[in-house]
């Protein structure tokens, strides 16, 4: 039982994808000037990062519950008009503090978003045939690239903060409300299923291993972002405008292969996507380890970011599918220890930076990737073991 076509309901998705990329790509191109009106220090805005990231991981361990209590159609566009009256408050922000409080709401909405759309685009994807996933991430690399056009030209125009964030959380508000319409609710379909069969909980050992692939995954993702410029201009000794297409290599391949990706999952399937991904992540960061030349460099980049795109939407794929019934719950568990990688990637990366060489620290990385080569298995379609056939008679 759904409550919109799936064709309806896959756009819809697409589009929150979008809209929260977008919300956190403008935050992200008018960091500078939100440091500069509020008088911070880098060291000041380094801990209300933390901040941000904190409550971004408690609104996905909230968002998890309500998505399986209350159903990813009431949910989701709620979720959008929080995010979207959260963007409001940065650009208002005149202290520590006060930022302070606009990161805790921005980071809450942003969690609550993150789980609600990614339990959403799980229930779209039962009604397909095929894997659908990974396109859904490509459409939030699509956003935060909308994000990037839009601030420098705002900024270009001199544009007050508080007047383009605004006016972009009012756009995602009214987005939000009349996207809601066309989803699809996954509820009434998980109360058939439980009332047909007694299933089994997932092991939680199983939902543990992939949110430990998802942590290694967003860790690698989350070095690319905060390093993969630095690395270029510190190690290899490029301009600061080349070293961008360090970034940008990476960047590009990865939202590319992200919608290359569902194609060739529905052919060989979420493990093979893993494992061979992952390698190809490790053989490329390795790569820019190892490379004297600027190009060879960019070309590990690119590798890295292709062989990285597909894993993050198998493995939360595959969380939401683990057990219908609380589908949201556990998927927050996996995609929280995502996150929880993305941030501790860059800060990882940095302290090791202290006492090794910058390139040498990028094996951590490379080590992850080559262990989730290791565990891709865990996301084998698992049979129904004997006791939960005995106790459907």
């Amino acid at each position: 039982m759904t409550t919109a076509l799936p064709r309806a309901a896959r756009v819809a998705t697409w589009t929150y994808f979008t809209l929260n990329g977008f919300a956190v790509g403008l935050w992200v191109v008018h960091i500078p000037t939100i440091e500069r009106a509020t008088g911070i220090s880098h060291s000041a805005l380094g801990g209300l990062l933390l901040v941000l990231g904190g409550a971004a991981f408690l609104g996905m361990q909230v968002a998890g519950p309500l998505a399986d209590r209350w159903g990813q159609r009431r949910l989701l566009p709620a979720a959008g008009v929080l995010l979207g009256i959260a963007l409001f408050f940065p650009g208002l922000a005149t202290s520590w503090w006060t930022l302070g409080l606009a990161l805790l709401c921005f980071g809450f909405g942003n969690g609550t978003i993150d789980v609600a759309m990614n339990s959403h685009a799980v229930v779209v994807e039962r009604a397909y045939p095929r894997p659908i996933m990974a396109a859904f991430h490509a459409m939030w690399s699509i956003g935060g690239a909308i994000a990037a056009l839009v601030g420098a030209a705002t900024l270009g125009a001199e544009v007050p903060t508080a007047v383009t964030l605004s006016a972009c959380g009012a756009f995602t508000i009214v987005v939000s409300l009349v996207t809601g319409r066309f989803l699809m609710d996954g509820r009434p379909e998980a109360e058939e299923t439980a009332s047909d069969v007694p299933a089994a909980k997932p092991s939680t050992k199983l939902v543990w291993l992939l949110g430990a692939i998802a942590f290694a995954m967003m860790l690698a993702e989350g070095v690319a972002n905060d390093w993969a410029a630095l690395h270029a201009e510190d190690v290899l000794g490029t301009s600061t405008s080349t070293a961008a297409f360090a970034y940008g290599s990476f960047a590009v391949a990865m939202t590319v292969g992200r919608f290359a990706t569902d194609r060739v999952a529905a052919l060989v399937g979420p493990v093979a996507i893993v494992r061979y991904g992952a390698a190809l992540a490790a053989f490329g960061l390795t790569l820019v380890v190892f490379s004297p030349w600027v190009l060879l460099a960019f070309a590990g980049w690119a590798l890295f970011g292709l062989g990285l795109s597909g894993s993050v939407p198998q493995l939360f794929s595959a969380a939401g599918n683990l057990d219908q019934r609380s589908s949201g719950a556990l998927m927050a568990r996996v995609v929280g220890l995502g996150y929880v990688g993305l941030l501790a990637g860059p800060a990882l990366i940095g302290g090791l930076a202290h006492w090794i060489p910058l390139n040498v620290a990028f094996l951590v990385p490379v080590a992850l990737c080559l262990l989730a080569v290791g565990f891709a298995n865990v996301l084998a379609p698992r049979p129904a073991s004997t006791e939960e056939h005995a106790g459907s008679r």
